[in-house]
């Protein structure tokens, strides 16, 4: 079975985030930094070498497989900012037609940049799904 590359560790999230090279992402970057801490009360850590997350879970699944995974989190991505948010199967989400411009895919969030967004639409999807995570996994 292969090994889950999605582990938290102890690399910084500072240093993570300064080498993002787009000035206006990592600006981005550092406000959903405070709107996942608003929703988690959590810092954050980084999980593999490219997601900063929040909160942890553990999942089995029927299979045997297990492991540990962030409750939300984010990366900065090339295109776009990643938001993992949990978003499942729930495109339906009323919130997402009041968010503004974005994408979806695979329960991921995708925005450009925070300016295409109501951001306080976005911090109400984000406390759901942190909520949502610490109880439905």
């Amino acid at each position: 079975m292969a090994d889950l590359k999605t582990k938290i560790n102890d690399a910084s999230v500072e240093e993570f985030l300064n080498a993002v090279e787009d000035e206006q992402k990592r600006k981005d970057c550092l406000e959903i930094i405070k709107m996942m801490k608003r929703a988690s009360k959590q810092e954050p850590k980084m999980w593999g070498t490219a997601i900063i997350g929040f909160g942890s879970y553990h999942y089995k699944y029927e299979s045997g497989r297990e492991g540990d995974m962030m409750q939300i989190g984010f990366s900065p991505r090339k295109q776009n900012i990643t938001l993992y948010i949990g978003l499942g199967n729930d495109l339906e989400n009323p919130l997402l037609k009041k968010l503004g411009k974005h994408t979806t895919g695979k329960g991921c969030l995708y925005i450009k940049k925070l300016t295409d967004v109501d951001t306080n639409v976005l911090q109400e999807l984000i406390n759901e799904s942190f909520k949502k995570a610490g109880h439905s996994r």
